[in-house]
């Protein structure tokens, strides 16, 4: 079974953030650069909330409102679900569909980890899957 400490292994602790003052285009572009869904958001070492690509479409695009003019206070999900590096990747995914999110960071204690997504969440139990496969496999050819 795979836990979380060991998605965060391969893909590492970069945790990307950003200012609740920041303008919520200025966010997009660092999202953009850094090829990531999602920034926290946060005040000094306090996290205040996670801006995901889903916030800004269903609380600018769709409503009119321009990027350049908002705050990402404004649009962010104040509400964060957190999870820990000895998880495993089955309950990453119980939260993350109990509770819509697609982003999950990982906290160690009092300590930021790292975060974690859908697609690392996905990419791991593939693997998981295969691995059982071919397990299963080899056991049926051998003699």
């Amino acid at each position: 079974m795979k836990l979380i400490r060991h998605i965060l292994l391969e893909k590492g602790h970069d945790v990307q953030s950003v200012s609740p003052e920041l303008t919520v285009f200025d966010a997009l572009k660092l999202m953009s650069e850094k090829d990531v869904g999602a920034l926290l958001v946060k005040e000094g070492d306090k996290i205040s909330g996670i801006f995901s690509e889903r916030d800004y479409a269903r609380k600018v695009i769709l409503v009119g409102k321009s990027s350049k003019d908002i705050r990402v206070r404004e649009i962010m999900s104040e509400k964060v679900y957190f999870i820990k590096p000895q998880n495993s990747v089955e309950e990453c995914m119980a939260v993350m569909t109990s509770k819509k999110v697609r982003h999950l960071p990982v906290m160690d204690g009092e300590k930021l980890a790292g975060i974690i997504s859908i697609g690392d969440v996905v990419k791991a139990l593939i693997e998981e899957q295969n691995f059982t496969i071919d397990q299963l496999v080899s056991y049926i050819k051998s003699p």
